[in-house]
């Protein structure tokens, strides 16, 4: 019997490959992989590397951050095949819809919200009180904790990450239990970008 493949979970940039729990193939209802099982303490430790992450990355100006989130969406673009195929396999959906659907629509998504980061909108600044002088400023929260489902894993992945970094934040990601995987690859890809260890930190795992 072949031996099947085990995703672990993505914390300070290390790959935590604890626990172990079955991946169910909708399309045979069979196991096809298996997945790590975060713990309480798993989570404190993605939330710390975070954090850690999170002062340098606060620290670069819009332009380098927006640079660093396009080279992630062509790192994830030239993955694109195999992120489809994983995403249809792991969550049961048409590899048509995947491959021309999902997968390219969140990698243009990610290249947006590097984008729109250059452009920052809003109010003025002026004198809303007589004789003082406002001004906007928008500074990164921290550290962000993201949940995302089961029906579009990896857009869904990008819709929470894509806002949260190019803002300036880090953050800790939990996928659904049964559609984990396209998240972690993400994850990892993210890794091979350059983005920084601890950045984006998924904990996989039960409700």
């Amino acid at each position: 019997m072949n031996k099947l493949m085990h995703y672990p979970m993505v914390i300070g940039g290390e790959l935590v490959e604890t626990g172990s729990e079955d991946l169910i193939e909708p399309a045979s209802g069979k196991p096809f992989a298996t997945v790590a099982l975060g713990t309480k303490a798993d989570v404190e430790r993605a939330v710390a590397a975070a954090k850690a992450a999170q002062v340098d990355w606060a620290a670069l100006s819009y332009g380098e951050r927006s640079t660093a989130l396009m080279k992630l969406a062509d790192a994830l673009e030239a993955k694109s095949e195999t992120l489809a195929r994983l995403e249809s396999q792991n969550a049961g959906k048409p590899l048509k819809l995947t491959v021309g659907g999902d997968v390219p629509f969140a990698i243009d998504n990610l290249r947006y919200f590097a984008s729109v980061v250059r452009r920052q909108e809003g109010s003025a600044a002026g004198e809303y009180v007589g004789g003082y002088t406002s001004m906007i400023r928008r500074e990164p929260i921290g550290v962000i904790g993201a949940i995302t489902p089961w029906n579009y894993p990896f857009m869904m992945a990008i819709w929470k990450l894509g806002p949260a970094l190019a803002a300036g934040n880090a953050v800790v990601i939990k996928p659904a239990p049964n559609t984990p995987i396209t998240t972690i690859e993400l994850a990892k890809t993210a890794l091979e970008a350059g983005l920084p260890a601890g950045l984006i930190n998924v904990v996989t795992g039960g409700g």
